[in-house]
């Protein structure tokens, strides 16, 4: 197999995906990267996926109604068509960050990385937490105190043009794909910031006492065998007669 990057890709195997491997403790905070990263990535995927759903009426909302009544008609929603697109963004990027970084500690725990890649490691999941979090505040004001309307019409003959419409509610708080959508992201959001520090802790543990865990650590704290058992045999004690003398005859 190739080497790119200096990660040999013979060890993207399916057999480290097991518990047993994934979620050992033979690297420092390997278990809790697995879980927390893994959490980050599911919401805010899934906060993008029902968004998407939410996206796609409006916008099919604002071209039928605009085309059933010409263009004196013109539907106003662009607010929450903007954010759920920016939703979608950012959850390709906190995927990609946390992502990358689950499958890299997963295939290569021991990989060798310069101090650029450690940086832009550290930059970019603080980038893309600030920009969840930038996402989840906007999303959270929209849905919560923002609707659709239309102009070109009497408030009234708007209120009908909607229900003839169907779906999707012109509330965004009614809408149950937006609510959700906002529910997941802050859970998303929670769950980046504390990966985020997770990663960072990672790397600084990384550039001091490299990737193993403590227990595989010597007394002066150094890198050991990954081999070498957790505990050290005791010293046998010297005042300690390992052949007693025979009892002397009588």
């Amino acid at each position: 197999m190739a080497v790119i990057w200096g990660l040999d890709l013979r060890e993207m195997q399916w057999g480290k995906f097991k518990g047993a491997y994934m979620f050992n403790q033979d690297y420092h905070l390997r278990r809790t990267k697995m879980i927390v990263y893994q959490i980050a990535m599911i919401l805010c995927v899934c906060s993008e996926s029902v968004g998407t759903a939410a996206l796609s009426d409006y916008v099919d909302e604002q071209d039928g109604i605009t085309t059933r009544n010409g263009a004196r008609v013109e539907v106003h929603n662009d607010d929450i068509v903007g954010i759920l697109s920016y939703n979608i963004f950012v959850g390709i990027a906190v995927a990609t960050i946390f992502g990358s970084g689950f499958f890299f500690d997963l295939f290569w725990p021991l990989r060798k990385e310069s101090t650029s890649v450690r940086i832009a490691w550290k930059l970019c999941s603080l980038l893309v937490s600030i920009m969840a979090l930038a996402d989840v505040l906007a999303l959270t004001v929209i849905v919560a105190t923002h609707r659709s309307t239309i102009t070109g019409v009497s408030p009234a003959t708007a209120s009908l043009l909607f229900r003839e419409n169907g779906t999707p509610t012109p509330i965004y708080r009614k809408n149950a794909y937006c609510v959700a959508s906002v529910v997941l992201l802050w859970l998303g959001m929670i769950a980046s910031f504390a990966s985020t520090y997770i990663m960072w802790k990672s790397i600084q543990h990384n550039d001091e006492l490299g990737p193993m865990s403590s227990k595989y650590r010597n007394a002066k704290g150094e890198e050991a065998s990954i081999d070498m058992t957790a505990t050290t045999p005791k010293p046998i004690p010297t005042n300690v007669q390992t052949h007693p003398e025979p009892y002397p005859y009588t």
